[in-house]
């Protein structure tokens, strides 16, 4: 076999295999399409109650972290404005 051989020979078995996995990804794409439409008819209920369920998680963790920021606000305010409080422990004596 030459090189023009082997060069066609490749070229061929490359197109080839171009070809087939065009056409198993177009089968498999349709197979998949259709297992999708065999969903359960509550689905979209479901879906719309799950996201109403995150939507209202995420607003009560806004709220917390709101809190959280107030809180830390606060306290930061208090410590630059208010004396140190004396240490309960006893002073250590050399």
């Amino acid at each position: 076999m030459n090189g023009q051989e082997m060069i066609v020979a490749v070229t061929s078995l490359g197109l080839v295999a171009y070809f087939v996995r065009a056409v198993t990804g177009l089968i498999g794409r349709k197979i998949d399409a259709h297992q999708r439409g065999a969903l359960h008819p509550d689905t979209d209920q479901r879906m719309a109650r799950i996201e109403q369920a995150v939507d209202a998680i995420a607003l009560e963790v806004e709220r917390i972290s709101e809190g959280q920021r107030f809180t830390t606000r606060l306290l930061a305010e208090r410590a630059s404005v208010a004396p140190p409080l004396p240490s309960s422990k006893p002073p250590v004596q050399s």
